[in-house]
């Protein structure tokens, strides 16, 4: 049975939908097709009637190892650079899409955005955002396009200088893609690419860091995942308090609460309020017996 063109772009949209729900670990259902996926990241799916095209596409972790800080990209001006230059000693943000994305990508960024609003950190002065196009063939028009856009609703004045929109040829985006995990498929009869969703989490060394996958992104989890790959440089007290109360989990991509830390820090506190009230009734104690022998 063939598809109509409209039917076909609906189709993929809602194959994209469960692939994402797969990256994420949920468990999603393709409305006439009666597959359902229940999936950890980066691990394989129980796919059922997945179409084959999709049986490809993943993002796998690769927690701990590099991206290529030589590959270079055209930014949004046209410049040729590095990405290792575009880090400046900050953890980054890494953003895969590409620009003509119809729909998953427009979810991606605007996830992101809403969630770096909510941060009080500044890209451009605590952390670098790499948005990187996976597609070849798109220009830096596309980019700057782009970035005008995202930086009128993100409206901080460091990130015209520190969120970057990148494009580059195929062997540049290879190498990034394969060191992040990052899988997708182009899907001739819809015109556009199967692909899951996410951000990465990177060092200021270039070390991938993080995973947050889906279109929706946290700003706790976030947050942490900056601090925690930055090695507390930036941050305060209580944001190192809560990366000891909270760990984050590959299986999920999250941050959840680490339940053996909170009862250690909270055995701590009650032995600190303990000691605290002996100390000041044992200095009271010495003050009565000083008054009643005077």
């Amino acid at each position: 049975m063939s598809l109509r063109p409209a039917h076909r772009v609906s189709w993929l949209a809602a194959a994209v939908l469960l692939v994402v729900g797969a990256v994420a670990g949920r468990v999603v259902a393709l409305p006439g097709m009666g597959t359902q996926i229940d999936a950890k990241p980066g691990e394989a799916s129980r796919v059922g009637e997945l179409p084959p095209q999709l049986r490809e596409v993943d993002f796998a972790q690769r927690l701990g190892e590099s991206i290529p800080l030589d590959a270079t990209f055209r930014d949004e001006t046209g410049a040729t650079v590095a990405l290792g230059d575009l880090l400046h000693g900050r953890p980054a943000v890494l953003a895969l899409v590409y620009y003509e994305c119809p729909m998953l990508c427009n979810m991606t960024l605007n996830g992101l955005t809403g969630a770096l609003e909510m941060l009080d950190f500044d890209a451009g002065r605590e952390f670098e955002v790499l948005t990187v196009s996976f597609e070849p063939k798109e220009t830096p028009e596309l980019a700057r396009a782009k970035k005008e856009n995202y930086l009128r609703r993100y409206n901080r004045p460091t990130a015209q200088a520190g969120w970057h929109f990148l494009t580059g040829d195929a062997e540049s985006i290879r190498r990034l893609t394969s060191a992040v995990g990052f899988k997708y498929v182009w899907d001739e009869s819809a015109h556009q690419y199967a692909h899951a969703a996410g951000i990465v989490v990177v060092t200021p060394q270039g070390r991938i860091a993080r995973y947050f996958y889906g279109v929706e992104f946290p700003p706790k989890d976030l947050r942490l995942g900056l601090v925690e790959a930055a090695d507390g440089k930036i941050g305060n007290l209580v944001d190192r308090v809560l990366l000891y109360c909270f760990h984050y989990d590959p299986e999920t991509g999250k941050y959840g609460a680490a339940v053996m830390r909170l009862v250690r820090a909270g055995a701590i506190l009650i032995l600190a309020a303990i000691a605290g009230f002996l100390i000041v009734s044992l200095r009271r104690e010495k003050k009565h017996i000083a008054v009643v022998g005077n």
